[in-house]
């Protein structure tokens, strides 16, 4: 009798083991496409991504930079102080982008040119992503809204 209340046990406690395992499998290859990695634009220059990658790239719209193009094709330099990466995107950019404005764009990097497919820029007077700030403090250029 005894046995059998082990052996049950034991059965119980791997057919969990398994049930966990198999969900955390699922929700890695459920969340695969959803992770996107930050990074700056001295980061991207330092060390290309993989055409096939997927990352979001912030900073600052360099000042002058903005071009747009024929239809809703725009082009435009990110920088965060220290390096300014290259950007085109297609589509209709929210109402508050412009130059010298933080910005936070998804997409990949292909022969040197970010190709944005997202576009997010601030929403208020003092709103800019978190990622772009701490970017900007390492480089040593960010200055407080107040100053």
């Amino acid at each position: 009798m005894r046995s059998i209340k082990k052996r049950r046990r034991i059965q119980l406690i791997l057919a969990a083991a398994l049930a966990l395992f198999g969900a955390t499998v699922l929700i890695g290859v459920a969340m695969k496409d959803g992770i996107n990695y930050f990074r700056s634009p001295s980061q991207v220059m330092a060390e290309p991504p993989a055409a096939s990658e997927v990352f979001r790239i912030g900073g600052l719209v360099e000042t002058g930079s903005l071009q747009r193009g024929q239809g809703e094709t725009v082009r435009f330099r990110v920088t965060d102080g220290a390096q300014a990466v290259d950007v085109t995107y297609t589509g209709v950019l929210p109402d508050l982008f412009e130059e010298n404005q933080g910005m936070v764009g998804t997409g990949r990097f292909i022969d040197g040119v970010f190709e944005a497919s997202e576009i997010l820029a601030k929403h208020d007077e003092t709103y800019m992503p978190k990622e772009v700030v701490d970017a900007l403090k390492e480089q040593g250029v960010y200055q407080t809204p107040d100053s």
